[in-house]
């Protein structure tokens, strides 16, 4: 079984920053992709950032030029700094990966609240 344990996540004022883990163990097949996603109250599921095994990454516009994705792939570790964040980036965010089988693996999520 693939266990995904996320971290970093809680409460933080608007401006503020929070810094996101995920550590993947288990029986995994190489790891082409992770990443992680969010889903506010009311929204369905939405990418936040992505990143490559050669280090190649993907963001959603909403968090361009404030988010930054990074991995260690020796420890199959994914990160996530958020700055300058904003009411609206209040979510779960789930840490996720994809191996070449390719096969999808979930973390169980970790809370953002972004509030005043």
């Amino acid at each position: 079984q693939v266990q995904l344990v996320e971290s970093g996540g809680g409460l933080v004022q608007p401006g503020g920053s929070l810094r996101l883990s995920c550590a993947a163990s288990g029986s995994i097949f190489s790891i082409n992709v992770m990443g992680w996603w969010r889903r506010a109250p009311g929204k369905q599921r939405e990418l936040v950032a992505t990143i490559t095994r050669t280090g190649c990454t993907n963001y959603a516009d909403s968090v361009w030029g404030r988010f930054t994705i990074s991995r260690d792939n020796a420890k199959n570790t994914v990160y996530l700094q958020m700055n300058s964040l904003k009411p609206e980036d209040t979510a779960v965010y789930y840490c996720g990966v994809i191996d070449d089988k390719p096969r999808a693996y979930w973390g169980q999520g970790t809370q953002v609240t972004v509030s005043s």
